[in-house]
């Protein structure tokens, strides 16, 4: 019996040990090591940063709906020193959101979260989207038609800059054709606007040319417009009509012929290039410019093949799939013999790796996205067989962190940014495009994981009122202060709802809501932040707000959408445009042109998903963790105290 003793003191001695180390937070483990490569000494930026993570400039009238809960009104502002519950004036429990404060007990996780959401207040917050859209769309039509988007502070139109055209980050995206009517149009149909949609739609054909002098980039002329016309002429084209009457009288496949004017004036980037894979931009009226780069991000150039797939299989074209095809298998046919990993700049006529950070989030993100969505609308099968492949070497090598999200000890799992021949850390940064994963890997069953990393930039969002662009989890201070009213933390966070039913991904719902009602409202619309912390605002709504944004905060609240109500199949593209699962799009074309290709391209039948990809058992969450945290309190405080939320 002396062992037995023995054992449990020296059991009762490690729990001890464990209870000292929590108590004084979990400041040893990866994400908070001075690693050697980088000896932190905080900038004043960083500093400043952190000594005003509390302040809160003055905020927008709280709408009707923000209150019902008795939450006040910008709770998921900056900081979470001084949140917690306080008495109202009526007596009722005030929640100041933004986590659990200081010395908090694990339970406010469970009495914030947990709680039942009302019908009544879901409505209200689906009613709140579908406002911020029409706020937005409605400003545009009046301040900015037919200019590509809207400058909501100062209530006028914006187009390419002509006077400097190195501003890429204007002249890539805009191209004089109208962009932000033609990316919200399915979002229209989803809110089951049909006068509006109908409208837009004839709009968009009369007036709408791509014979203009505009050099843009192939990847976002690809995925914001010529996915949108694709998605809406599927809309009106779909003999169900699952969103209403959608129909256009005497349509004539109008956006179908203007989606493939489009894409011949984007093939010009395909060719004269050795790899195969194409040049960033081109003239939509002159093809490739003279002066054009040979450098290209890995996601620019292989992240065409969904629009391209789409188009060559409804037109009966094999010729946009194959040169998007063929783009893809060059890109990973580069990849690291080693670590199996891929880069995120490369040349594309030598094919050498100028940039060798391989990560998740910009210049590589959506690449891995359409590996798998490819295969979701395709069925070729070596689309799931490249994206199994990526998917375990990010496992192998990009994650960091315990073994599994909601059990065990160690740091919360993060995926870092590393060298993609050796495996090995390049920076302690994240970029905020990297919260669209845990959207992915729902999609694949690994709903486990996906809910550590979701936390994991819901804490960011906590903290902040929205998503730096890149922040560094080493100072716990962003590196990139604007914040451009991105989606991919509403997109993961429907997602993860949809594959939980868990109410807390309402109450994320809601936070995200609260925030840009708050914090990005402006006199027309609403508008990037140019600095997180002191929330100053930068005079631009890009167009993905109003195609993805909304749309997707729409949807989280929007419990009798036909999206999941119709008995039909979607998907979203990259761009958040909706494709319903057409067996017309399971029809192969490319192959039959180049025939050496037909036994690579053998498909795989959809109950094989499962048992052919070995990464993920499909972790789905039990129905009886339904209603309770998604993520255990203990180790939600901990990604809390991680990003200096507490």
């Amino acid at each position: 019996m002396q062992w037995r003793s023995l054992v449990l003191a020296l059991l009762a001695l490690r729990l001890a040990g464990h209870a000292l180390l929590w108590l004084a937070g979990p400041s040893v483990g990866f994400y908070q090591q001075r690693l050697r490569a980088f000896v932190c000494n905080p900038t004043a930026a960083a500093q400043e940063a952190a000594s005003n993570r509390h302040c809160f400039p003055d905020g927008l009238a709280a709408p009707h709906w923000a209150s019902f809960l008795g939450r006040a009104w910008g709770g998921t502002g900056s900081g979470g020193g001084d949140s917690g519950s306080s008495a109202g004036k009526d007596g009722s429990l005030v929640w100041s959101g933004g986590g659990v404060g200081v010395g908090g007990d694990d339970d406010e996780y469970e009495q914030r979260y947990s709680r039942a959401f009302p019908p009544q207040l879901r409505g209200q917050l689906r009613d709140a989207a579908r406002g911020m859209f029409a706020f937005g769309y409605d400003n545009y039509m009046a301040h900015a038609f037919p200019q590509d988007e809207l400058n909501p502070i100062d209530c006028r139109g914006r187009g390419p800059d002509r006077d400097d055209p190195s501003n890429l980050n204007i002249n890539d995206v805009l191209g004089n054709y109208s962009l932000t009517l033609i990316d919200a149009l399915d979002t229209l149909a989803v809110m089951g606007n049909s006068s509006e949609f109908q409208k837009a739609v004839k709009l968009v054909i009369e007036t709408v040319s791509f014979d203009t002098d505009s050099t843009v980039q192939v990847f976002e002329a690809t995925i914001r417009v010529l996915g949108s016309l694709l998605s809406a002429h599927i809309i009106i084209t779909d003999a169900k009509q699952p969103f209403g009457d959608m129909t256009i009288k005497g349509y004539d496949n109008e956006l179908l012929h203007m989606a493939r004017d489009l894409a011949v004036r984007l093939l010009p980037a395909f060719e004269n290039t050795k790899t195969g894979i194409p040049y960033p931009r081109v003239n939509l009226r002159t093809g490739v410019p003279s002066d054009s780069n040979n450098e290209t991000c890995t996601a620019g150039a292989g992240s065409l093949l969904v629009e391209f797939g789409i188009l060559s299989r409804l037109l009966g074209d094999s010729t946009f799939e194959w040169v998007a095809r063929r783009a893809v298998k060059a890109l990973w046919n580069l990849r690291s013999n080693d670590t199996g990993l891929l880069g995120n700049v490369v040349n594309i006529q030598t094919g050498h790796w100028v940039g060798k950070q391989s990560g998740l989030g910009a210049g590589l993100d959506s690449f891995y996205e359409y590996l798998l969505k490819s295969y979701i609308l395709f069925g070729e099968k070596e689309d799931l067989e490249m994206f199994s492949a990526a998917y375990r070497s990010i496992q192998n090598y990009l994650r960091r962190g315990r073994e599994a999200c909601n059990e065990g000890e160690g740091d919360p799992p993060l995926y870092v940014n590393v060298n993609m021949f050796s495996g090995q850390l390049m920076n302690t940064w994240i970029d905020s495009l990297q919260a669209f994963f845990p959207g992915l890997q729902v999609l694949i069953g690994d709903v486990e994981d996906a809910i550590c990393l979701h936390a994991f930039y819901y804490a960011i969002w906590k903290r902040y009122g929205a998503l730096p662009e890149r922040y560094n989890w080493q100072l716990q201070a962003p590196d990139v202060l604007f914040y451009p009213l991105r989606p991919e933390l509403v997109e993961s966070t429907y997602l993860l709802y949809q594959a939980t039913k868990n109410p807390f991904y309402l109450h994320v719902g809601m936070d995200i809501l609260q925030s840009l009602e708050k914090y990005t409202k402006a006199k027309c619309g609403y508008a990037t932040l140019h600095h997180v912390i002191e929330k100053s605002k930068e005079d631009r709504m890009e167009s993905f707000f109003l195609s993805e944004t909304c749309k997707y905060l729409y949807l989280l609240f929007d419990e009798e959408n036909p999206v999941h109500k119709s008995g039909n199949r979607f998907m979203f593209t990259t761009e958040g445009h909706i494709v319903s699962l057409d067996k017309r799009l399971r029809v192969s074309l490319w192959q039959d042109t180049f025939p050496e290709e037909e036994k690579k391209a053998e498909k795989i039948k959809r109950n094989e998903l499962r048992a052919n990809n070995s990464i993920s058992n499909c972790n789905r969450v039990p129905d009886e963790r339904r209603y309770l945290l998604p993520l255990k309190s203990v180790y939600m405080r901990q990604i809390d105290q991680m990003v200096g939320l507490i």
